[in-house]
């Protein structure tokens, strides 16, 4: 079964959630999941639940001890927040290079699934019709302790964003299509950590939609430096086999590019320097 995820303190995932339930012919199914109905199309289930998902660790176990199967692929449909107020359509993995500060545990990584969050940028970049920015997020919040692939996919930036009508249809859209089609796209894309550049991960972003990189967790100059140890273990949290390390050469850290240009000559990877 593959997942997509809401909660019910999200106007942003109610919005996702309901265009899902009206557009897809998705239907009320006699399962509960945290208490909360489950809604069902084809081998797709929308659950719900009642907190923060960033807080989630561990939801994969959940749903198999409420649900009794492992889930191939969590997608979760969530707000964005920013002090800009910027009006976007973004894509993450979660976990935390440094102290968890919001869900996760200090540096650990979800799963990640590149070929499906670059399917969902360049959906969501395609049926853009609101000029908003359509971007990658570097990797940042939980849940962390999660080993089914998993990435956010969210509507920013404040409520005005989270409740628009077409932003919901937009993401709903862009989750159906990647749910359907990351499968037959694995093995096509050139698979990459991303290093240095802002949050918004700028020249990822620029990369992915233009080229056959897919990015997963993405460690932006902010965040650095980080330790050896770190780096390998982001690059150990990928579900599929990464072949690039790409530095935003001007957006990293003298230490951090250095530590990458040499763990990419270890492991026999391609390094890009943009």
């Amino acid at each position: 079964m593959r997942i997509i995820m809401t909660t019910k303190i999200d106007k942003a995932s109610i919005n996702i959630k309901d265009k899902l339930i009206e557009y897809f012919k998705f239907s009320e199914i006699d399962l509960n999941f945290d208490g909360n109905k489950v809604y069902k199309y084809k081998d797709i289930l929308i659950l719900t639940t009642n907190g923060e998902t960033i807080y989630y660790d561990y939801l994969d176990r959940e749903i198999e001890k409420q649900l009794g199967f492992k889930p191939e692929i969590i997608v979760f449909a969530s707000r964005h927040s920013s002090k800009q107020k910027l009006p976007a359509l973004t894509t993450h993995v979660t976990g935390n290079w440094g102290k968890a500060m919001y869900g996760g545990k200090d540096e650990s990584f979800a799963m990640a699934l590149p070929t499906a969050m670059k399917l969902a940028l360049l959906k969501m970049n395609e049926l853009n019709d609101l000029s908003w920015t359509v971007c990658y997020e570097a990797t940042h919040h939980g849940p962390s302790e999660i080993e089914a692939p998993s990435f956010f996919i969210e509507i920013g930036s404040s409520e005005e964003e989270w409740v628009n009508d077409r932003a919901g249809e937009i993401i709903a859209e862009t989750i159906m299509y990647v749910l359907n089609e990351y499968e037959r796209h694995l093995e096509k894309f050139k698979v990459a950590l991303g290093v240095g550049g802002g949050h918004y991960a700028p020249k990822q972003t620029k990369r992915a939609l233009e080229t056959d990189i897919a990015f997963g967790h993405i460690l932006p100059k902010y965040a650095q430096p980080v330790s050896k140890d770190v780096m390998l273990r982001a690059l150990n949290r990928f579900a599929e086999n990464v072949e690039v390390i790409y530095v935003d050469w001007k957006g990293s850290r003298g230490e951090t590019r250095q530590l990458a240009r040499s763990i990419a000559q270890e492991l026999d990877l391609e390094f890009i320097k943009d």
